[in-house]
């Protein structure tokens, strides 16, 4: 029996496998974009991606569970990708070894710093609790910020949003903010990066310079550590 058009449109776009497949391929060709610009800041696969399936699926009317019923095969890749971020920490060990004392350091002021902005923006917006709980692990790797936030009480939907955003704003600023700071050194920069970005971050840092790519997942895979020893401690003392 023949279809119109509209009719197949409706008949696929309901299936899984159509999600899946459009969110795979929406990625490659923003990843492709990015390398033709030279991966230019601003033009980041991460945010086109966010923003043309959006686009897709505002224009499809087509709900977010819908659409997570295909993309959840990628989610599921989310757990063991974050396990995986101990690689190049254990690949680099003698490397990394001698400058435990500055990481260490940087870790632990950039962490803190990190929940500290949360604390202060809850001061000056008055913000409930819950949102705050929610923003509070948004520095951290998403499979661990969301885990984080729900054992705290905030709502892990919202805190996949923050981390997100943050990774984004990371990534686009990072280059020129450390030009416009005359920081020269690859592993510092890739650290800060990676310790403020995440996985987005991280994956900028990699497309600027390898040993900021390696530094930058060294952090990501400490910070989400430190995140998950530090937030319980801040939430429970030092947010209203």
């Amino acid at each position: 029996m023949n279809r119109s058009p509209i009719e197949l449109w409706g008949y696929l776009s309901a299936s899984p496998l159509l999600w899946l497949t459009l969110t795979l391929f929406t990625w490659i060709l923003a990843s492709e974009l990015s390398k033709r610009l030279g991966r230019h800041p601003l033009v980041n696969p991460v945010l086109i991606s966010i923003l043309s399936l959006s686009v897709m699926m505002i224009t499809a009317q087509v709900p977010y569970e819908r659409y997570f019923a295909g993309a959840q095969f990628i989610h599921f890749l989310l757990g063991p990708a974050t396990v995986a971020i101990a690689v190049p920490l254990y690949r680099k060990w003698n490397e990394v070894r001698t400058l435990l004392l500055p990481i260490s350091v940087a870790l632990l002021v950039g962490s803190i710093v990190a929940m500290a902005s949360v604390i202060a923006l809850g001061h000056y917006y008055d913000l409930p609790r819950d949102i705050l709980l929610s923003f509070l692990p948004k520095s951290a790797t998403a499979g661990v910020a969301m885990a984080v936030s729900q054992s705290l009480g905030g709502d892990p939907s919202l805190t996949a949003v923050l981390v997100i955003l943050t990774g984004i704003f990371g990534a686009l600023i990072v280059t020129p903010f450390m030009n416009v700071m005359r920081i020269k050194d690859y592993a510092a920069r890739g650290f800060a990066v990676g310790l403020t970005s995440h996985g987005i971050g991280t994956a900028r840092a990699y497309d600027v310079n390898a040993t900021a790519g390696l530094f930058a997942g060294i952090a990501m895979a400490l910070n989400a550590v430190a995140t998950s020893v530090f937030a319980p401690f801040v939430a429970r003392y030092l947010l209203p």
